[in-house]
């Protein structure tokens, strides 16, 4: 039922800071429930997800996909005597894929009525927000009020970002030309897919992860076979290794301290260094401690119903911290309006979330790993099948990874689903389903499900799984 603004007090119903994938969808759905809507950007619309994340970065790697599959051709019965990798251009496809979704994000505000205010923002009191622009400084006031200002890749002293031989993603989507080498730190999402691309468009790629393995919050065996993959393609991963320093040379060469885990030391020399070490967020410059919201180490502190400390203020997305994801930010963004729109919202359950890396072999998972299972006190039933069995992977000619799935013994309910493989992003749909619903093990190997798919690999999975439940 739409909720029709009942005051004259304010300029608008409900003000959004950030128009990425939390923002727009926190405008859109207000506008919606007929409030009154403005959001605030001093970036180009869509944020960091549609400009210099999720979008971009997501064509680049179909582009790798291409590259591989023009190097395997002959085995699928095509002959190509002189295909090459053309850097420039798969750069220039992405960034025309990033143009197209940010025209889209501000068609979709305009159409929906969402005023649109461009400059960078900071609160004066929880209704009121300054914007100042380069022509003008405005003071705009709301009811309430949405910080979703994003995130940006984290930087450390001692890999000082110069933004041509050190980099962030950001630079990394958008270089001329790929580095003969490239030194990636960080094995997390962002810096597994950066390697994975380069590799893939000619770079010589080693990743350096401080932690003991590559994706250390996914599953074990996840992290394992990524691993094993990566390094078949001829991606060098160090594990439990961290750089403690890194300098340029006058050529612009990187050279990199490393510092294993046994405590033995060695210098590694790149033509550029990515980093990818996490991501900050951006409550700078907002105003934010001043007009009463709680920080925690530069994230904003909340309920589970996304409120700060002060009544009509509210984060989602990167600023609230948690889960770095832009559907997360879009699943908070739905609960706040529910709040607003005087409906219940029971907060989003990060359990309930899916997770997914787009290499290739790709990853995907929702729900607890195996270790957290364990470590909460489960007894979990483990099934698993792997795709070297599926007819349809073999038909894609991309046979790795394998289901894992995990269901609570005495209820039979999934507690967690992983995945390994060619399409497991798509795959995840169903699992997330379940995991939301708590379908057991017997109803998804119940489950009919088309043959040739890869998603028959599930319902082997929840099978393997019952066959050891006596």
């Amino acid at each position: 039922m739409s909720q029709k603004s009942s005051t004259s007090a304010f300029d608008y119903d409900l003000i959004v800071i950030g128009s990425g994938p939390g923002g727009h969808e926190a405008a859109l759905r207000a506008a919606g429930e007929g409030l009154r809507v403005c959001i605030v950007e001093k970036g180009p619309l869509g944020g960091v997800c549609v400009n210099w994340g999720c979008i971009p970065t997501k064509a680049l790697l179909r582009s790798a996909e291409v590259f591989r599959l023009a190097g395997d051709a002959s085995t699928f019965g095509l002959d190509i005597s002189s295909a090459s990798v053309d850097h420039a251009r798969a750069v220039k496809r992405s960034r025309k894929v990033s143009l197209l979704m940010s025209k889209g994000v501000e068609s979709s505000l305009k159409k929906n009525g969402v005023e649109i205010l461009r400059g960078e923002a900071s609160l004066v009191d929880e209704h009121h927000v300054k914007v100042v622009s380069d022509s003008s400084t405005d003071r705009v006031s709301a009811r309430s009020v949405i910080v979703a200002a994003g995130g940006r890749s984290r930087e450390i002293p001692s890999l000082p970002v110069d933004r041509r031989s050190i980099v962030t993603s950001h630079e990394a989507l958008a270089m001329k030309t790929p580095p003969r080498t490239l030194l990636v730190i960080g094995g997390g999402a962002i810096g597994l897919e950066m390697a994975w691309y380069y590799q893939a468009a000619g770079s010589e790629v080693t990743v350096i992860e401080m932690m003991p393995r590559i994706l250390p919050q996914e599953d074990r065996d996840i992290s394992a076979g990524l691993e094993k993959a990566l390094k078949k393609l001829g991606i060098s991963v160090l594990c439990g290794a961290g750089v403690e320093k890194a300098s340029v040379d006058d050529s612009g060469m990187v050279s990199a301290a490393v510092k294993s885990a046994d405590g033995s030391q060695t210098v590694l020399e790149a033509d550029c260094m990515l980093v990818a070490v996490g991501v900050s967020p951006n409550t700078e410059g907002l105003n934010l401690e001043e007009v009463g919201v709680e920080l925690d180490r530069g994230f904003i502190r909340t309920d589970h119903q996304c409120r700060t400390a002060v009544e009509n203020i509210f984060a989602i997305g990167d600023v609230r911290g948690g889960m770095l994801l832009a559907h997360k930010a879009s699943a908070e963004a739905v609960q706040v309006v529910n709040l607003l729109a005087g409906r219940e919202a029971e907060g989003v359950d990060e359990t309930r979330i899916p997770r997914c890396v787009y290499t290739e072999p790709a990853v995907a998972s929702v729900g607890l790993t195996e270790e957290q299972a364990r470590r909460e006190g489960h007894d979990p039933l483990v099934g698993r099948a792997l795709f070297a069995a599926s007819g349809k992977a073999s038909a894609y000619g991309v046979r790795d990874g394998f289901v894992k799935l995990l269901f609570d013994r005495e209820s039979g309910a999934l507690l967690g689903g992983h995945v390994l493989g060619h399409g497991a992003v798509e795959l995840i749909g169903e699992l997330t389903l379940a995991r939301e619903l708590e379908v057991t093990a017997r109803q998804l190997a119940r489950a009919v499900h088309a043959h040739p798919t890869l998603s028959e690999s599930v319902r082997e999975a929840a099978e393997d799984a019952l066959s050891g439940a006596g």
